[in-house]
Order: structure tokens, then sequence, then C-alpha cells
């Protein structure tokens, strides 16, 4: 397939580039290796965004769709499950990007991968892989199946907390932190002070129990350590995710402690790839959906002349 303009990611950044490029008339298509919508869909669908311009509170879906809506509505087309698997340069100035279903020829790329693919960080206690899937999760399941479960959240970041904030509403929660004080923002930490959920802090998983399902949680505390048990139909573990940015070794990108390096345009070091979001770093970066989304407006101008090389550029 030729196209003016390929952009890896359908994350935030990812679809608000294709807005841009799409709405200045040149072909543009987002390749996702996922679901589109990056991490907001992927690890936090029930996320309550609230510090997205004009928009007091929404959900993390609900943001995707718009955008996903608007991209389309533009006419920039969208392939999700597909991941670029390599990216050469060609004799005639273009990009020849491969992919694990197809093949496309483009006058630029925009690489918005975000943080790459997740993979969730592990406890490494007892009886966590032997009860993943069946009472162990490291993501939070729809409110309908979680309602009147008993559900205990290990971590202590924002995710966590407001996972439990979530699942509070229709279900027994507690929180397990193995420090004193959690890492969250205070407006968190707040909203769990004040909704009544159980925290046990300075405490650690000793040992996932159960039998066709997970019925326990073994739970080591205090100093002298003393061990508890609690009883639980789910456990939700958010310690963190391992990104997955191998890709870019095959990329030819430079890079710097594994993220893109770009300047003031989005311009990578490589001619004709620019990038955008959470995968790129310079002096002073801030990681919000709101920047990526900014970045991605700057990347998909800065493609657009050098696509069509206007006479202000």
């Amino acid at each position: 397939m030729e196209l003016d303009l390929v952009i890896v990611g359908g994350g935030p950044a990812g679809l608000t580039a294709g807005i841009y490029a799409s709405s200045r008339k040149i072909s543009c298509m987002v390749l996702e290796a996922g679901d589109p919508g990056g991490q907001l869909t992927n690890i936090y669908p029930d996320k309550a965004i609230e510090n997205y311009p004009g928009l007091v509170v929404t959900e993390a879906k609900e943001l995707v769709n718009l955008l996903i809506s608007h991209a389309q509505a533009v006419g920039c087309g969208l392939h999700t499950h597909e991941r670029v698997l390599r990216i050469k340069d060609l004799e005639d100035g273009r990009l020849f990007l491969e992919s694990d279903k197809d093949e496309y020829t483009a006058k630029a790329v925009i690489v918005a991968i975000g943080a790459g693919l997740y993979k969730p960080k592990r406890l490494g206690a007892k009886g966590e892989v032997e009860f993943e899937g069946r009472g162990v999760a490291y993501t939070l399941p729809s409110r309908d199946d979680i309602r009147g479960k008993r559900i205990i959240f290990i971590g202590g970041g924002n995710s966590a907390l407001e996972m439990a904030l979530l699942a509070c509403e229709v279900a027994e929660v507690c929180v397990v932190h193995r420090r004193d004080k959690f890492r969250a923002d205070n407006v968190y930490v707040e909203r769990i002070a004040a909704s009544g959920v159980d925290t046990y802090m300075s405490a650690e998983v000793e040992e996932i129990k159960g039998d066709d399902q997970v019925r326990s949680v073994v739970l080591k505390m205090g100093d002298p350590p003393v061990s508890k048990e609690v009883e639980a139909d789910l456990v939700v573990i958010n310690i963190g995710f391992t990104p997955d940015t191998s890709d870019l070794e095959h990329w030819g990108l430079n890079l710097d402690d594994g993220l893109i390096t770009v300047d003031t345009e989005m311009r990578t070091s490589r001619r004709g790839v620019f990038a955008c979001g959470d995968i790129v770093t310079y002096n002073g970066k801030f990681k919000q959906i709101i920047t990526g989304c900014g970045e991605a407006a700057t990347a998909a101008n800065s493609a657009y002349k050098f696509i069509i090389k206007p006479y202000w550029a």
C-alpha cells in the first residue's frame, strides 16, 4: 500500500497525529499493534481522566473512542493488531515498512508507540503464577465482573489507588502497599482515606492461596513481621509495567535510555521519521496525555512540510 504518511502506534498521540495529518489532506494510516488507545485501553480503560482540557471528568475508553471517531471522520485509516517489524529506506527517498500482516511505502513516518507493548511486573509471591486468570489479575475487570467480590489491590501508585476507588463502588476492597506511605498523588491518597477502603501498609504478599480459584492472601506485616490471612476472590496486582520497545532497536533511531531523541519539530535522527508521545525524550519532557497530543500536532505538521514541501516550510 502506498501512502503519504504511516503512523506507528494508535494511542492518543498517534490518533491525534492522524487527525492533524488527515486534516491536511494527505493520505495517512495508523498501525496499532494492539487495541487502539494504547495504555488507556489496554491497562486503564475505566480510569477517570481529570486533566484533559474541556473534559472535566471522562473515562479513558470514552476519550479513546472520541479520538478514534475524530480520526476516522477526517479520513485517517486505522489498522489494529498489526505490528510494524521493519522500516527501510528506499532509493527514491521513500520509506518501506513491513508489518506482520502487510507492506507499506510512505513518504514519511511518525513513531507514536507510547512506551511500547506492556508486560505487567510480577510480585514473585507463591501462588501468583498458579492462580493467574483464576483470581490473579494485572488489570481491573469490568464492573459487572467484580460486583460483590472481595478484592485486594497490590500497589501504592496512582493507578492502583484509582482502580481501588473505582472498584469500591461495587465491591469490598482493600489495598496492600509494601511501604508506610503511598507514592500516589495526594488527591488519590485523600480519596482512599475518605472512601473507607481498608489499607495494609508496610505489608508484603507472602502467598496467594486457593483451590480452583483464589480464596485468600497471606500478608507479612510489621517489625518483627507477623502473618495475616485476608479472604479474597480477586487479587489485582498493579506494581508497574515493563515496556517492550525492542522494535526500536531495528529502526535505526538514536535513543537515550530507550527513548527516541527528537528536536523541537519532533524530528528524529532518521530522515523522514518523526516521533511523539511517551516514546520521545527531550529536555523538559512532561509525560501527560495532553502533552503527547501537542507533540503529535507538531509531528504531523513537520511531516506535512517534509512531504509536501510548501513554499513557507
